[in-house]
């Protein structure tokens, strides 16, 4: 670690209010990290649990964090906080799958090359 890298001390508050993975961590940690830590302390007693890193979406002063971009990028600082941590909120967003329908072959032949339906 650099000589001149800050640590910030964070809390990650889930959507029933309770906070988890409170810990310091550097400030060039990725966002991606810090959601693979969250997902790894997540309570499993939980109703809505995430699958992966890509069902968390780690908020910050009102912003939605990217996976590529470290702390520092988004100038995360506690210098001026009475607490001396500082809470990130932490949703759930559950990917959808979405069904292909498969067309019949009848429905392929109606259609030209334009792709319009022939009646």
């Amino acid at each position: 670690m650099a000589n001149d890298e800050e640590l910030i001390e964070l809390k990650f508050r889930i959507y029933d209010g309770t906070d988890i993975a409170h810990n310091t961590y550097t400030s060039s940690m990725t966002v991606a990290n810090l959601k693979q830590k969250i997902a790894a302390e997540w309570p499993r007693e939980k109703t809505v649990t995430p699958k992966s890193i890509n069902d968390l979406k780690l908020i910050h002063a009102g912003k939605v964090l990217e996976n590529n971009k470290t702390l520092a990028d988004f100038r995360i600082t506690f210098d001026e906080l009475p607490v001396g941590f500082i809470i990130m909120h932490v949703v759930v967003q559950l990917a959808t799958t979405k069904k292909k329908t498969e067309k019949s072959k009848e429905d392929v032949q109606k259609l030209n090359s334009c792709g319009c339906v022939i009646l």
